[in-house]
């Protein structure tokens, strides 16, 4: 007990220092390949047309990268660090802006590494249509795709 509360599971549910069990090396190259071949990756010009016919643009950048770099104009803002738990449906800080399972979700990040990863994590939450932009917003950006300053959050 901490603090008079029960103590959670170690990160990632993995068991203390003594354990036994054996866990396979996999190296980020193989990682970032198993998760994208899952995804039907965009272009910065496809994923905006995506967005024009309904799909959501999803930034996971951190609120200093967005600061400093800009914003994709109508994009929802959801830094990678609790993505998932603002578009699962069963989760208590789910974003409705988000929409169902069925929707066109389109991840970016800032180069479009971790965006591939993130997208592949929707997927296996239900989001059949996740997918990431390749490039991240370094490629929007080089596309002379719009780019809006950054916004606050309320």
């Amino acid at each position: 007990m901490v603090n008079g509360a029960t103590r959670a599971p170690s990160a990632c549910g993995r068991r203390g220092r003594g354990s036994s069990r054996a866990v396979a090396r996999t190296t980020l190259d193989d990682l970032l390949a198993e998760a994208r071949d899952g995804l039907e990756r965009l272009t910065p010009a496809q994923a905006r047309e995506a967005q024009a016919a309904g799909a959501v643009i999803v930034d996971i950048r951190s609120r200093e990268q967005r600061r400093a770099e800009g914003e994709v104009p109508g994009a929802l803002r959801h830094p990678r660090n609790v993505l998932e738990w603002r578009v699962d449906p069963d989760s208590a800080h789910r974003d409705p802006a988000v929409g169902g399972l069925d929707a066109h979700l389109v991840v970016l990040c800032a180069e479009g590494y971790q965006s591939s990863l993130a997208a592949a994590t929707l997927q296996r939450l239900g989001f059949a249509r996740a997918t990431d932009m390749a490039g991240g917003f370094a490629a929007w950006v080089e596309a002379g795709l719009p780019v809006e300053p950054f916004a606050a959050e309320g």
